[in-house]
């Protein structure tokens, strides 16, 4: 109680997530499903009232440091929140471990969509709003924090277009960080960022339902899109009844992860040409431009083998089915298109899912829902390489293009090497621990770069044979659950909490 009462944002969200538990619990009475109603509604009442006896006692406590009470609010978030949220899940579930329910509400709120429960049909209708639900919440506050945390002490990927040094930012945001109340920034910035949140979600839940998708599954949906959660409550895209519209639309609304200037005031003030500018954008549209021609070519290619080449209509559906799946793994969602499957019926060749694999490791834009290293960091490092080759041809040639460019190539392809190594670092430490389970070196090396890249269905697709994670023990278990917050968090903010000077300020 008094740890919880000297960090009032944790108390706010505890509030938040107590007061979300009354919606499955209203969906489960509408559907007489009184035993999970129960379970949403006690649990959802006494924790709001827990968080009620937290907020009084913490409503006159001032941080000395706020920037620091912040950064350490987010771990305290992402470890302890999944206890509070599970217990309704535990409860509705009755025939499972709290393990397994804890490890279902961090894969949800981290927006990682991994999932132990292999038959959705094993899991309530309103569990399933409950998993899309926490994980919807687990994006919006990715938002909130990478604008109003993260950005104005250069972490989360803005390290890489920024002068000052990680931890600190620029004078005037570290002052308003430092400055503000904290209920005061939560408020501003949520303020700013539920309307869009919430009416992109809204707009596609309708438009799913207007291509014959249930109203449960289409929300469901809407909610993993736009979170990119990938969670489905009936186990995935081709089960679902929206078909070839439901997933255009999808697909529309999954450039959202791509940048942040996709959802930002200053884009709509303007105009799209700040789009066309972006770099997190040209990039993202590169690897949609060529990897999905690829992947069609090579089906092609094996189409021709048997005689089948001029099917144009299987043609299509394969050519769709990469580009929707391209970009559902480059910003981390993890839906795969029907017709992804139906590219290998009509070729007779298996779809690479390494290539899946290696764009959830990219991941999508800064400060979006989107996981994965961040395509900014890559086109810093991409910056860096073409220029350091143009010196190998013309070693006196001035690089020019702008103080921008050339801050990208230098400083900002700089801390993007060290998130890289630190990164490395990481995928060799998790891989490390999950060997020592007994899993196999392939299965380690997917589940690993799922955990990091908070992509979890990329372990479906990614080897030849699908990984359950139903199959992981207990220690398993906690390791995973332990590399999707890792992963969420980046260890830069965490590198950035064990500095002395930050605790210092």
């Amino acid at each position: 109680m008094r740890v919880l009462a000297k960090f009032p944002f944790l108390v706010i969200l505890i509030g938040i997530a107590a007061a979300a538990m009354y919606l499955p619990a209203i969906h489960a009475v509408s559907i007489r499903d009184h035993h999970t109603a129960r379970a949403f509604f006690y649990s959802g009442t006494l924790f709001l009232f827990f968080a009620v006896v937290l907020g009084l006692s913490s409503y006159q406590s001032r941080p000395r440091n706020l920037a620091l009470s912040h950064l350490i609010a987010l771990p305290l978030f992402f470890t302890f929140m999944p206890f509070l949220l599970a217990f309704p899940f535990w409860e509705a579930v009755g025939n499972t471990t709290f393990l397994n329910a804890y490890f279902e509400m961090v894969s949800s709120l981290t927006t990682t969509g991994a999932t132990l429960f292999d038959d959705p049909a094993r899991l309530a209708p309103s569990i399933h709003l409950w998993r899309a639900l926490v994980g919807w919440m687990g994006g919006f506050f990715v938002w909130v924090t990478a604008l109003a945390i993260l950005a104005p002490l250069n972490l989360g990927g803005f390290e890489v277009i920024s002068s000052q040094n990680i931890g600190q930012g620029t004078k005037h945001d570290a002052l308003s960080v430092r400055t503000a109340n904290t209920r005061e920034l939560l408020l501003r910035f949520s303020g700013q960022l539920l309307p869009i949140y919430g009416g992109i979600t809204g707009a596609l839940w309708l438009l799913l339902i207007l291509s014959g998708e249930e109203r449960l599954i289409a929300v469901c949906h809407a909610m993993s899109v736009i979170a990119t959660s990938g969670i489905s409550p009936v186990g995935g895209l081709e089960n679902g009844l929206s078909g070839l519209p439901g997933e255009l639309f999808m697909f529309l609304f999954l450039g959202f992860a791509l940048s942040r200037q996709t959802f930002t005031p200053e884009t709509g003030r303007e105009g799209w040409g700040r789009l066309l500018r972006d770099p997190e954008i040209n990039l993202g549209l590169a690897c949609l431009a060529v990897i999905p021609m690829l992947l069609f070519l090579r089906h092609w290619l094996g189409a021709y083998d048997v005689d089948d080449q001029e099917n144009t209509v299987a043609a299509l559906r394969a050519l769709w089915g990469s580009v929707f799946s391209v970009l559902s793994f480059l910003t981390t969602t993890g839906f795969v298109s029907a017709d992804w499957a139906d590219a290998r019926v009509w070729s007779g060749l298996q779809t690479p899912g390494m290539v899946l694999l290696g764009l959830a490791l990219i991941g999508g834009g800064v400060a979006t829902t989107a996981g994965g290293v961040k395509l900014l960091r890559v086109y810093a490092l991409y910056k860096h390489g073409v220029r350091e080759m143009d010196k190998l041809v013309h070693p006196s040639s001035v690089g020019g293009a702008g103080v921008f460019a050339r801050h990208i190539r230098r400083r900002g392809a700089y801390v993007a090497w060290i998130f890289f190594m630190m990164f490395a670092l990481s995928i060799a430490l998790i891989m490390t621990l999950l060997s020592l389970t007994g899993l196999h070196f392939e299965d380690v090396s997917i589940l690993t770069v799922a955990a990091l890249s908070t992509t979890g269905p990329v372990a479906q697709v990614a080897g030849e044979v699908p990984i359950s994670f139903s199959e992981l023990d207990s220690a398993g278990k906690v390791i995973f659950s332990g590399a999707m917050i890792l992963g969420r968090l980046e260890m830069l903010a965490i590198i950035a909490l064990l500095n002395p000077e930050f605790w210092r300020q």
